[in-house]
């Protein structure tokens, strides 16, 4: 997708991104939280909560959710500890991954807890997290 290919481009591309995050296509909507993720843009952080809250589209959701993790704003923090406890499977797994760049013990203790999740993708992510940490 053109979205995707222009989260390569560079910062130039932020204004095109811009314009397509408001398609009501979903594909489009995921490839440019992708594309603002690869970006590492944090002006969208606020849009990407917004996505990756809400009850939209899965795929979606989950690339906003990737996005947040590679953008590493502290702004981000309460709502991927959110997801990590109440979000489908698919986002809950992508919510555990995406906290790994952020610190403290609310942090360690959703990633541990998720260690224990009913879903086997979360768990497995969880758990790879958990068994790298430095204090295991």
């Amino acid at each position: 997708m053109a979205a995707e290919a222009l989260g390569g481009s560079g910062q130039d591309s932020v204004a095109v991104l811009d314009q397509a995050r408001g398609d009501t296509d979903v594909r489009v909507v995921e490839a440019v939280a992708t594309a603002y993720g690869e970006l590492r843009f944090a002006p969208a952080v606020p849009w990407l909560i917004g996505i990756a809250a809400g009850d939209g589209d899965r795929a979606a959701r989950e690339a906003a959710v990737a996005a947040l993790g590679a953008i590493g704003d502290d702004a981000a923090r309460d709502t991927l500890l959110t997801l990590v406890g109440s979000a489908p499977p698919q986002v809950r797994r992508r919510a555990v991954v995406a906290l790994t760049v952020f610190d403290g013990p609310e942090v360690e203790a959703a990633v541990r807890s998720a260690a224990s999740d009913r879903n086997p993708s979360v768990r497995e992510a969880a758990e790879m997290i958990v068994g790298r940490h430095p204090t295991n």
